[in-house]
């Protein structure tokens, strides 16, 4: 499996685009490239790939992450009885939420994660996030990058039958393999090759599960996810972004009993590469499996809060 620090510099993209790039991975993102993502329309479909923003959700309080509150400011009872103060009956509803910007459906920014003290393009990971926030890679630099197309890999549902699975969902801490995300090409047709600026989406089944059974530990606890050795696979792919149906992306319990989400640690700071988690593929998964067609148009900015490093996003995809 060789060493984080091997990997590292393997798949390593500091100075590919220059000194002060700021976006990574989304460099292979083009105009070309949201062209040919729009030409993938033709059934008019669209799908939220978004879990709710609530406080039904699946945080648990780890490192000071909750769910979603909810507070309504003005409500229609004010406007009932006219405790709002506005002329000729008019009246109206207002609210706040407070919440993580990664306590549901996110993206992970490239100063989410660090390794060594280096964030991503080698800087001082001092240098680039302060109380401040990231005064480099904020989030709100990727506000306008993350459309393109999108491809689907439901790896739960190609290796049921092989893995002799109830339903299309993988058991928890199962490592997927550069070897399961071809199988699951080969298994879905030409439509799910993966290429240049893609985004890429993970099926592993473990939301489904979770929504049928209960949240349980699904933040942060045992899930299915990419494995360690997937990270040349993506690097080698040129792909712009990808997002998965799970808490952590990668496999967990973390394949190092010594490390802490190494593939994240190989892939943000070094790799330059967008990483999305919690996103809810299952009914998206299910059309795309009766249509026989894995690729489409993918719209999923984050919202261009100063100096995040991550955000909040209700991704859409148009078959």
């Amino acid at each position: 499996m060789g060493s984080i620090e091997a990997m590292a510099k393997r798949c390593r993209n500091w100075g590919r685009w220059g000194e002060d790039d700021v976006l990574g991975t989304l460099n292979f993102i083009d105009d070309t490239k949201r062209v040919q993502a729009a030409s993938l329309v033709c059934t008019g479909r669209s799908f939220s790939l978004a879990q709710a923003f609530d406080t039904n959700g699946p945080q648990t309080g780890w490192r000071r992450r909750t769910n979603p509150v909810h507070t309504m400011t003005d409500t229609g009872l004010e406007a009932e009885f006219g405790d709002q103060g506005f002329p000729h009956g008019f009246g109206g509803a207002d609210d706040v939420i407070a919440m993580p910007l990664q306590c549901s459906t996110q993206w992970d920014g490239l100063g989410h994660i660090f390794d060594r003290g280096r964030a991503w393009n080698g800087r001082r990971a001092g240098a680039v996030v302060t109380s401040d926030g990231d005064g480099v890679t904020g989030i709100e630099t990727a506000a306008a990058q993350l459309v393109s197309r999108g491809v689907l890999l439901d790896v739960g549902r190609a290796l049921q039958g092989e893995l002799g699975l109830e339903r299309p969902e993988l058991p928890d801490g199962f490592a997927i393999t550069p070897g399961h995300l071809e199988a699951t090409i080969d298994h879905q047709g030409a439509s799910s090759q993966v290429g240049r600026g893609d985004i890429v989406l993970i099926r592993t089944g473990q939301y489904a599960r979770t929504r049928r059974e209960g949240w349980g530990h699904y933040a942060g606890g045992p899930a299915p996810g990419l494995s360690f050795t997937t990270a040349p696979w993506l690097h080698e792919r040129e792909v712009a972004a990808v997002a998965t149906d799970t808490w952590g992306f990668e496999v967990r319990p973390n394949e190092f009993d010594d490390a802490f989400q190494p593939l994240h640690q190989i892939v943000i700071p070094n790799m330059g590469l967008f990483i999305g988690e919690m996103w809810a593929l299952d009914d998206l998964a299910a059309h795309c499996a009766a249509e026989s067609r894995y690729e489409f148009l993918l719209s999923a900015p984050p919202l261009p809060i100063t100096g995040a490093v991550g955000s909040p996003l209700n991704p859409v995809a148009l078959t």
